[in-house]
């Protein structure tokens, strides 16, 4: 008895099966591409988390103070704490995470209440002193006896507050373009939530001057949509920054630890006249100015800024007191 013959697939089955994977791929790039349309936000911010996953960080959360708050983690070793500003994200610190991870360091970035992925609870004051008590609580349910420290804008106000409040917590603290002296404004609190695409186009000069082309059309629009959204939360943290309560002239002379202020020298929104005075009232403050950088130093000249925070979190004995201006391309 001859053995059985293979099953052949006839060819008008085959030629069936390969148009239906066909379509499964172009519906696959036509969702695609109209996701990138609708919600580019949402695709970049997807990108960036596989992309991080693969440098080792991962996305969290945790309940703390009740509220469900998102966090970045990532590598081993000392551990650093990560504060984003105004109306952002962790994702800011998507840059300069890595090399802290690289450079042997145990990364924790948090989505601060109101913001990210964090809960946005409709009765929260979103101040730095609630945002503070968040970042402690963070700091004490992750067990980290004492912790570096590092923020940015809003995020630089509230990390010099928790170093205030825990100091025995803070073992060196890192401010970004900070906010928290009392300065005035040259501009309407109002831009920091834009309602037009004008208004959107003059927040993005003022964070990133000189930075190319604007946004793309499609970009702006998700942008303002989630500031349609979400703008309240921002717009009630600036209230509350604007009343003056929590401003930290005449307190920085309590910090003891190692400071390092970093400052985007064409910073237009929080001006290097503001790290000077930060460098004044701390008096053994190490002060970075970087040229050819605004206010998102730490995300667009983190070539820069990521080795040299490195070096002062590493330096043993603490780096001494100093001024370094650090030219573009260096």
């Amino acid at each position: 008895m001859p053995p059985p013959r293979p099953y052949r697939t006839p060819p008008g089955e085959r030629s069936a099966v390969r148009a239906r994977a066909l379509l499964v791929v172009i519906c696959f790039v036509v969702g695609l591409g109209l996701f990138a349309c609708l919600r580019p936000l949402e695709l970049l911010f997807t990108v960036l988390q596989v992309k991080l996953s693969f440098e080792g960080i991962s996305s969290h959360y945790r309940n703390i103070d009740g509220y469900r708050i998102h966090y970045f983690e990532g590598g081993s070793g000392p551990p650093i704490v990560l504060i984003h500003g105004l109306g952002s994200s962790a994702e800011d610190w998507s840059k300069l995470m890595p090399q802290l991870v690289q450079g042997g360091r145990h990364v924790y970035a948090i989505d601060m209440l109101g913001y990210g992925r964090s809960a946005r609870p409709s009765d929260a004051a979103y101040s730095i002193p609630q945002e503070a008590g968040i970042v402690e609580k963070f700091i004490a349910a992750q067990n980290l006896r004492q912790t570096d420290l590092g923020g940015w804008s809003m995020g630089g106000w509230v990390a010099i507050r928790v170093a205030l409040d825990e100091p025995e917590r803070v073992r060196r603290l890192a401010i970004y373009d900070s906010a928290g002296l009392r300065f005035d404004l040259p501009f309407k609190a109002s831009l920091f939530w834009p309602d037009n695409p004008a208004a959107l186009t003059a927040l993005n000069d003022l964070l990133s001057p000189g930075q190319g082309p604007h946004l793309p059309v499609l970009m702006q629009w998700d942008i303002l949509r989630l500031v349609q959204r979400n703008g309240w939360v921002i717009q009630r943290s600036m209230e509350s920054m604007l009343t003056g309560a929590d401003v930290v002239d005449g307190k920085l002379g309590a910090l003891k630890m190692p400071v390092l202020i970093a400052w985007g020298k064409q910073d237009q929104l929080t001006p290097v006249s503001l790290a000077y005075a930060f460098h004044a009232q701390i008096p053994q403050s190490v002060l970075e100015i970087y040229d050819g950088c605004g206010h998102l130093a730490a995300r667009e000249c983190s070539d820069r800024i990521g080795p040299n925070t490195l070096a002062f979190l590493k330096a043993d004995p603490p780096m001494a007191a100093q001024i370094k201006e650090i030219p573009a391309g260096k």
